[in-house]
C-alpha cells in the first residue's frame, strides 16, 4: 500500500479526536484609532492565506455572502459614514452565480468611523463581522465573529501621533486600560456551550467502515497550465498547415541542410532557428506579465467588462472574415523589411532575425489563432499572464519541433503533402471555428450586463447554423474567394463533414427539455443552465427535493433503510452549483442520488433566524465569539462539531443510526471520484444490511 493510502487510513482512525480539518485561512486584528475632532476609527484587518479570498460588502443578490461589519456600544456611539474597504480587490463575472462578484485576497481592511455620544467617559466598542472564505475548490461556512475593546477618550490636546504610540504599547501588552488589540490565532471551537453541543452533537457518529475504507485521494491542481501548453501546441500545429506557413517549411529546412558545406553546422543552425522561434513566441507574453505587475486586477476587469467582451466579439468576427479570404491581416511591410535586412548580419544574430521574419510574415494566419489563445486565457484563470506564457510556449514549441526534426531528417520532406487548395480549406474551417468562439464573448457580455438576451437555447441554435454552414462548405455547396471553383471534394473533407453532421445532432438535443442537463462537454462555453427558456425555479435540483434538516432526513433514512448523504452546501457556494450541474447530473450519478440514498442538503449560509431560545454564541478564545443566530449558523456548527470540517461542498455518507460509512470528500471533484465515493459507501451499507 502506498504511503498516502496508509496516511489516509491513519487519519480515518483518528478522525474523532482531531480538528486539523477545521480550516482557518483568515486571521483578524481589531484596532481602534483616534482621529481629530473627537472621532475614532474601528479597523478590522483580515490577513488571508494564499489562494483564499473573502467577498466584498457589495455583492449582487443571490450570489456570494457579502462581508458585513457592524459597530455598537452600550455606552452609545454615532456612526460616521459607511464601512470602507481597503485591499487587493478582484472584480470578475461568475458563471455559476450569473453575476458580477467582488472579492479580496491577501489582505483587506474594513474601517468604520464613529464618535462617542458621551465623549468624556470610557466606552466598550463591539465590532461584529460576518464573512465567507472561499478558494477555487471550496467555500467555508459563513462565519460571524465579535470583538470588544475598551477606549478611553484622549484629551483634545493629544495629537494623532500620541494615539499611535498608545496603540503601539497596547500591542506589546502595556497600558491595558486604554486601547486593546486582539488577534485571532485559530478558528476552533474551544469551549462550546453545552446546550449547543447537546442539541447538535450526534452521539453515535463513528466510522462504521474503517477497515474497508475507499481510500479516495483527491489530488487536483487548481491551475491548468499544462492544458494551455497542449492547446498552444495543437494551435501551432494547425497554424503550420495554413498557406502562410506550410510552403515555408521545405524552403527553410533546405536552406539549413543544403546552404552550408558543413552539414553538421547546418543542422545545428536549424536547431538554433527552432529555439529562436520558441523564444520569440514566449517573449510575446512578457508585456502581459509587466501589465499584471503594474495593475494586477486589469485582466479580471478585461475579462468581465461588457464593452471589452463586445470588442472581442467583433475582433473574432473580423478574424473569421480574414480566414474566409475576404481580406488579409498583415503587419506593416516596413517591419518585415527591417527584420529581413537584419538577417544579413549572419551568425546567431542573423538566425534570430530569420526566425523573427518568419513570425512576422506568417501573422496573416497565426494572428487569429494567437488571438484565440489570448481570448481563451482571459477566461481560464486568475493567473492569465502565466497561462498565456504556457500557451505561446506550446505554440512555438510545435514549430521548433517540426523545423528541428525536419532538419535532422531532411528526407522526411519528401513525404510532406504538396502545397495546394487544401491549405485554404484549413483556413476556412478555422474561420467557422472563430465564429463559434466569437459567440462566447457575446454571451459573456450578455451575462455580465444581466440582459440575459442570449439564452442557452438561442446560443445553441446559432452554433447549429454555424455548423450547418461548415458542413455545406466541406461538401462543396458553399465557396469562398480563394477556393478552387472546380476542386474535387477529398475524402478528408467528406469525413470531417460527416463529423460536423454528428456535432449538429449533438447540439440539437440541447434544445429539448430533459431530466438532466444536456451538452455536458460544452459546459463552461454555453450560457449557464439557469439562463434558459426552459428553467423553472420550482423544478428543484435536477428534479430532486432534498431534505434541509439532518434530523428529519435521518428519520426518513430509518424508515426506508437507506444510507443518508449529507450535502453541506450554501446558496453562495459556486463550487456547489458546479457539482450539481456538471457532476450530479451525469447519467451514472443521478440515479444513485435519486434511488440509492436519502439526500440532505444543509445550507450553512441560510439567513433565516433561529427561534430566540436556540440563539446563542460560542466562545472561540482569544477575545472572539462565534454567534449562532441563523439556520446556517446551526448547520455550520453541526458540521464542525461532528465532522471536524467547515468547507463546502462537503459530502458525508452515514448509516440510518448515524455512523459515518467512509471518508467524507470535499470540493469540486471529477465525476469518477464522486462516483467511487458513493458506490464504495453504498456497497458497504448493503453488505451490512444483509
Amino acid at each position: 500500500m502506498k504511503f498516502k493510502n496508509w496516511f489516509i487510513l491513519i487519519v480515518l482512525f483518528l478522525f474523532q479526536g482531531i480538528s486539523a480539518q477545521i480550516k482557518d485561512p483568515v486571521k483578524f486584528k481589531y484596532q481602534i484609532n483616534s482621529l481629530p475632532n473627537n472621532e475614532y476609527e474601528a479597523v478590522l484587518t483580515a490577513t488571508i492565506d494564499k489562494n483564499w479570498h473573502i467577498y466584498s460588502k457589495d455583492l449582487p443578490p443571490d450570489s456570494g455572502i457579502p462581508t458585513e461589519m457592524k459597530l455598537s456600544s452600550k455606552d452609545g456611539i454615532n456612526l460616521i459614514g459607511k464601512v470602507v474597504e481597503v485591499g487587493k480587490k478582484h472584480d470578475e463575472f461568475s458563471e455559476a452565480f450569473g453575476a458580477q462578484i467582488v472579492y479580496y485576497s491577501d489582505k483587506v481592511l474594513f474601517k468604520q468611523k464613529f464618535a462617542l455620544k458621551n465623549n468624556g467617559k470610557p466606552a466598550n466598542i463591539v465590532a461584529e463581522i460576518t464573512y465567507q472564505t472561499c478558494n477555487d475548490r471550496v467555500c467555508l461556512a459563513p462565519n460571524t465573529l465579535e470583538f470588544e475593546q475598551k477606549i478611553t477618550p484622549i484629551a483634545a490636546t493629544e495629537t494623532v501621533s500620541t494615539t499611535e504610540e498608545i496603540i503601539a504599547t497596547t500591542i506589546t501588552g502595556k497600558n491595558k486600560d486604554s486601547i486593546q488589540t486582539t488577534e485571532i490565532q485559530e478558528t476552533t471551537i474551544t469551549t462550546p456551550i453545552p446546550a449547543v453541543q447537546e442539541g447538535l452533537k450526534v452521539a453515535s457518529i463513528d466510522f462504521a467502515n474503517p477497515q474497508t475504507d475507499c481510500g479516495i485521494v483527491q489530488e487536483r491542481n487548481s491551475e491548468n497550465f499544462w492544458t494551455y501548453l497542449l492547446l498552444g501546441f495543437f494551435g501551432g500545429l494547425i497554424a503550420l498547415l495554413t498557406p502562410c506557413v506550410f510552403p515555408m517549411i521545405p524552403l527553410t529546412v533546405s536552406f539549413f541542410t543544403k546552404g552550408s558545406k558543413d552539414k553538421a553546422k547546418g543542422k545545428r543552425d536549424a536547431f538554433i532557428y527552432g529555439f529562436f522561434i520558441l523564444l520569440i513566441f514566449v517573449l510575446l507574453s512578457v508585456p502581459f506579465h509587466i501589465i499584471d505587475g503594474i495593475a494586477g486586477n486589469v485582466f479580471n476587469q478585461i475579462s468581465t467588462s461588457v464593452w471589452l467582451n463586445i470588442v472581442f466579439f467583433i475582433i473574432f468576427l473580423f478574424f473569421a472574415g480574414s480566414f474566409f479570404g475576404y481580406y488579409d491581416l498583415t503587419l506593416p511591410s516596413s517591419i518585415a523589411n527591417k527584420s529581413s535586412k537584419a538577417e544579413d548580419a549572419g551568425g546567431i544574430i542573423g538566425i534570430f532575425f530569420m526566425a523573427l521574419t518568419l513570425v512576422i510574415v506568417s501573422f496573416s494566419c497565426t494572428g487569429p489563432i494567437l488571438g484565440s489563445l489570448l481570448g481563451s486565457s482571459l477566461t481560464g484563470s486568475a493567473n492569465i499572464p502565466m497561462l498565456l506564457t504556457f500557451a505561446l510556449a506550446g505554440f512555438g514549441f510545435s514549430w521548433a519541433i517540426v523545423f528541428g526534426l525536419l532538419a535532422l531528417f531532411p528526407q522526411a520532406l519528401q513525404s510532406l503533402p504538396k502545397s495546394g487548395g487544401w491549405m485554404n480549406t484549413v483556413k476556412v474551417v478555422l474561420g467557422f471555428i472563430e465564429l463559434g468562439l466569437a459567440l462566447k464573448f457575446l454571451s459573456k457580455a450578455d451575462l455580465v450586463s444581466k440582459t440575459f438576451f442570449l439564452k442557452r437555447e438561442l446560443f445553441i441554435v446559432i452554433w447549429i447554423l454555424i455548423s450547418i454552414g461548415l458542413v455545406l462548405y466541406l461538401f462543396g455547396k458553399i465557396k469562398f474567394p480563394h477556393d478552387d471553383k472546380k476542386a474535387k471534394i477529398s475524402m478528408t473533407r467528406k469525413v470531417i463533414g460527416v463529423l460536423g453532421i454528428g456535432f449538429i445532432i449533438y447540439l440539437i438535443q440541447g434544445l429539448f427539455p430533459g431530466e438532466r442537463p444536456k451538452l455536458q462537454y460544452l459546459s463552461g462555453i454555453l450560457p449557464p443552465i439557469n439562463v434558459s427558456y426552459l428553467h423553472d425555479e420550482k423544478d428543484g435540483i435536477l428534479g430532486m427535493h432534498p431534505e434541509h434538516d439532518y434530523f428529519k432526513a435521518i428519520e426518513i433514512a430509518k424508515k426506508e433503510n437507506k444510507p443518508l448523504l449529507i450535502d453541506f452546501t450554501g446558496y453562495g457556494c459556486e463550487n456547489c452549483r458546479k457539482m450539481e450541474e456538471f457532476v450530479w447530473s451525469e447519467p451514472d450519478i443521478l440515479p444513485i442520488l435519486q434511488n440509492e440514498v436519502i439526500l440532505a442538503s444543509l445550507y450553512v449560509d441560510d439567513k433565516e433566524a433561529l427561534p430566540e431560545s436556540e440563539q446563542t454564541s460560542v466562545d472561540m478564545g482569544n477575545g472572539q465569539k462565534k454567534k449562532v443566530k441563523t439556520i446556517g449558523d446551526k448547520w455550520s456548527l453541526f458540521q464542525q462539531i461532528n465532522f471536524n470540517n467547515n468547507s463546502q461542498p462537503h459530502y458525508v455518507l452515514v448509516t440510518p443510526d448515524g455512523k459515518v460509512i467512509n471518508t467524507p470528500v470535499s470540493g469540486y471533484m471529477p465525476k469518477e471520484d464522486f462516483k467511487a465515493f458513493l458506490e464504495c459507501g453504498i456497497a458497504y451499507f448493503k453488505t451490512k444490511k444483509k
